[in-house]
């Protein structure tokens, strides 16, 4: 790529790489000055509708993990280095031959919300069109297709009816099973400033757990894990009672209602009502009160409603209540699914479900099948829905599946029962993994290694959780012989004498195609849907690289850019064009607890991670908040289960175990935990979640129960625990607790062991072996088993390390900043002392945007005698980036006072 004068480059539209909120962003590519690497800075775009300039300390960070660290550079068969065609070559034979001789339902693809709409479509396309089968899932399966088969029982198509407009429109916002503040950043701040400009509107939070989304509500029920059914059928029986429906609007343009009515009553009558809620009636009847009298309600859900196995029937009963009063379509109100990944929204729009064909026509749907046939010219495309993800890995594992492709995913971390997954995969007779990173659950058992493009080298499109279409475009040069998705996927179905279908030149070509796809029968009444890109087929390739976001549909262009909502005058994409009333009583969840599982556990992502830590953990900015997994529990549980803070935890289930730090709070209620899904076995010994987590699914959506699994929860008997600060990763005992996070220019460990502390001490000084020319400091209570000690070589650290018997009650973070530091006198006492001196006394990481600790917060509160958060924040400039700290330092004035 031309850097131009100086080896600058002009900023760059594109888009963020994380959740659905689809954040556009600016980036500019520059050379360093002292070496040949790339500086990539980012900042919001303020010109996008989806954030207009904000960014979370996610996207903040993206420019650091645009590096070559980690990186899958070129192709792999086996542990041997190969070349693109030679792996190309084996991928399309091993599918072929193993289509010719078990059938094309013997393969699948599993590919992920993180691909482009274009790798989704060519991958898309070769499986159900010209394999034959069905069996392509992906993993935003485990994210939203609750709301997807929610919306097409309701509306008839997967359509979400709102805009991002409607969070400044609405009087009241129902926040449902959603960390808004945690999970989509931008949206929460957006909604944060709407309420501070307009302070009549309320906010309410439904979640069994106390989140950091609870600082902006009016109101919180924290009601039992499972029971959003339960609630939202009362809220239909108390509307009913109250005589607060739109009659006019369920007579002219909806069926089903008295069945849906009658469910919801006999749920609401039932005398177990609020015990069976969990919350005081009271405070359900203030909610149930509130929505009855505010017209423009917003329904805001997300991973709370969709992963369960009742999924699919919390969704309809949340559409039921807007339905029911007339409430959808409309500035400021409706149900809105708001989803977890860049282009979950794009997989689903081009069939990369499993249950989907493809432009939001279906299986069941015979002019559709023909149409795609025709125009994909497939003379065998496939004929029923193929397996969803918990089935399809279930297929591999009984050997039914012998062949899989998985894309830009991690499935062996991600998914529950992630034992079993990696077992299946140890033994499928054909594992393809394409990937920008070269390590990871799933590589480790890949057959072949594609190297795909990572997010600053890859050129398409994506659709966020309004339907809105941004270009993301390329930064950089592809790393090593990185590829695009679609290109490779495309050459595999040459190989397999495809090559007329998949004869692309660009990926505006692959988009084009799929623009002309979404337009096959709009004209017919049995193929009439929502998804509609006629304004785009003849689009030219200057046209697509300098595409403008815009929202679907898009039949012609639209000038107005005015936002698109649907519903309002009825005209669903139904066989009668009438909305669905679905009858659905509650059920718990499919396992309970018991004495053996006592606890339920609720699982789910933290503010400055992603997914399986692939890109995020490369920014040492946001590794420390949060740096170890950890396990959020009661007062009143912790004593129970003879837990202290700083403890480690053993958490068990029927499927397996992992272990986290034990924090004490208010967070969850008695019998409840919460652990992060993030860590795996690249960056921690015993951190998996997804070990632990059941596999029970929702009979129609297929989506797993990932907030729901009954456990035990003991001590983990640990003796000693040290804190290592090393350039180069080291390969810890097996025995050990381990975790691993970035720092800058290297890493720091956190390690417990079984061991005495001289004896962990002994192991690990072994382990870093020799060093020459360096100069040791060191500290050693020999009783104690406690020491420090550190290797300088020519004024730089070399590695530091900690060890005693308790370290989790102290603050040793700042050993991460030895690495960059010049090792003067200050800094050898700090090391000596253990008591981190000047600039290194900064404390736990509060804030990743803006870098600053607790030990800074709480001394500006101190000196300055702060009182607020807005002046901490002005102090000390936590909290102005984006705004998702905020909470918490809140909570730090609580608990440091001023002068307390």
């Amino acid at each position: 790529m031309n850097y131009g004068q100086h080896g600058k480059q002009e900023w760059i539209k594109t888009t963020c790489a994380y959740c659905g909120v689809g954040c556009g962003i600016e980036a500019k590519v520059e050379t360093s000055m002292h070496s040949a690497d790339l500086i990539v800075q980012v900042k919001g775009d303020q010109t996008h509708p989806a954030n207009f300039g904000r960014l979370c300390s996610k996207g903040l960070a993206l420019g650091e993990t645009v590096v070559n660290q980690g990186r899958l550079l070129q192709p792999f068969i086996g542990s041997e280095p190969s070349n693109w065609d030679q792996a190309l070559d084996l991928v399309a034979q091993k599918f072929q031959r193993t289509i010719e001789q078990h059938g094309p339902d013997s393969v699948a693809f599993y590919v992920s919300g993180q691909l482009l709409t274009e790798d989704y479509y060519v991958a898309n396309k070769l499986m159900k069109g010209f394999i034959g089968s069905g069996n392509i899932d992906t993993n935003s399966r485990l994210c939203m297709s609750s709301s997807v088969a929610g919306h097409k029982r309701a509306f008839g198509t997967d359509t979400v009816p709102n805009v991002y407009a409607d969070f400044e429109q609405a009087e009241l916002v129902v926040l449902v099973g959603s960390n808004l503040a945690w999970c989509h950043p931008v949206l929460f701040q957006r909604l944060k400033a709407a309420k501070s400009q307009r302070p009549n509107m309320k906010v309410v939070v439904i979640d069994p757990r106390h989140t950091d989304t609870c600082a902006i509500a009016d109101l919180h029920l924290p009601i039992k894990p499972g029971a959003d059914v339960l609630l939202y059928n009362g809220l239909l029986a108390y509307l009913a009672k109250q005589e607060c429906l739109n009659d006019a609007y369920i007579e002219s343009h909806t069926e089903g209602f008295p069945e849906a009515l009658a469910c919801a009553t006999a749920d609401f009558n039932d005398a177990t009502f609020f015990d069976r809620l969990g919350v005081p009636p009271s405070l359900v009847t203030t909610f149930y009160r509130w929505v009855a009298q505010t017209a423009k309600t917003l329904t805001v859900y997300s991973q709370g409603v969709n992963q369960s196995s009742a999924g699919v029937d919390k969704v309809n009963a949340i559409i039921n209540t807007h339905l029911a009063t007339g409430r959808i379509g409309k500035p400021g109100c409706g149900p809105f699914s708001v989803t977890g990944q860049p282009n979950a929204m794009g997989g689903r729009e081009v069939g990369g479900l499993a249950n989907t064909l493809a432009g939001h026509l279906e299986f069941d749907n015979p002019r559709g099948h023909e149409l795609i046939s025709e125009f994909w010219q497939s003379p065998q495309l496939a004929t029923a829905p193929g397996l969803k993800a918990i089935e399809l890995f279930d297929a591999v594992a009984d050997g039914k599946i012998k062949a899989l492709w998985i894309m830009a995913t991690n499935p062996a971390a991600s998914l529950p029962n992630s034992n079993k997954v990696k077992t299946a995969l140890s033994n499928c007779d054909f594992v393809v993994v394409s990937d920008c990173i070269a390590d990871t659950d799933t590589t480790r058992l890949a057959d072949v290694l594609l190297p795909a493009q990572g997010w600053a080298e890859k050129s398409g499109t994506v659709t966020n959780s309004e339907r809105r279409i941004s270009r993301q475009r390329q930064l950089i040069e592809s790393a090593g012989v990185a590829k695009p998705d679609w290109w490779i996927v495309a050459e595999v179905a040459k190989r397999m004498g495809f090559g007329d279908q998949f004869n692309y030149a660009s990926e505006a070509d692959v988009f084009r195609e799929y623009a002309q796809l979404t337009t096959l029968g709009q004209d017919e009444p049995s193929c009439r849907r929502d998804l509609d890109l006629s304004g785009l087929t003849d689009i030219s390739d200057r046209q697509y690289q300098n595409l403008e976001p815009l929202q679907w549909p898009f039949p012609a262009p639209d000038p107005a850019h005015l936002p698109k909502r649907f519903f309002a005058e009825g005209k669903f994409y139904t066989a009668n064009q009438r909305g669905q009333f679905i009858a659905v009583g509650y059920r718990p969840p499919q396992t309970a607890t018991s004495v053996d599982y006592p606890l339920v556990l609720n699982s789910g992502r933290i503010r400055d991670q992603w997914h399986t830590m692939t890109r995020t953990s490369l920014a040492p900015r946001l590794c420390g908040h949060r740096p170890e997994p950890f396990v959020s529990v009661s007062a009143m549980d912790a004593k129970a289960h003879s837990l202290n803070e700083g403890d480690i935890a053993q958490i068990d289930s029927p499927y397996g175990s992992c272990l986290g730090r034990v924090r004490i709070g208010e967070e969850v209620s008695p019998g409840q935990i919460f652990m992060p899904i993030h860590w795996n076995d690249t960056n921690s010994s015993k951190g998996r979640i997804s070990a632990v987590v059941s596999p029970e699914y929702d009979p129609i959506s297929g989506q797993p129960e990932a907030k729901f699994t009954p456990v035990q929860m003991s001590p983990w008997p640990y003796q000693s625990e040290a804190m290592l600060v090393t350039r180069v990763a080291v390969e810890l005992p097996e025995e050990c607790y381990w975790v691993k996070q970035t720092v800058e220019q290297g890493l720091l460990y956190y390690i417990a062991s079984l061991a005495s502390p001289a004896e962990l001490s002994a192991q690990l000084n072994a382990l870093l072996g020799e060093e020459f020319q360096v100069n040791a400091l060191g500290f050693t209570d020999t009783g104690r088993g406690f020491t420090r000690c550190a290797r300088v070589r020519v004024g730089r650290l070399v590695d530091c390390l900690v060890v005693a018997d308790r370290l989790a009650d102290k603050d040793y973070g700042w050993l991460a900043d030895l690495l960059v530091s010049r090792i003067d006198t200050s800094v050898q006492r700090s090391i000596l002392s253990g008591i981190a001196e000047g600039d290194l006394a900064h404390g736990k990481q509060i804030c990743a945007c803006k870098k600053v600790g607790l030990k800074t917060l709480q001394r500006a509160i101190s000196e300055q005698g702060l009182t607020s958060v807005e002046a901490l924040s002005l102090a000390t400039d936590a909290g102005t980036g984006c705004g998702s700290c905020l909470p918490e330092l809140g909570e730090i004035l609580k608990q440091f006072p001023a002068g307390g």
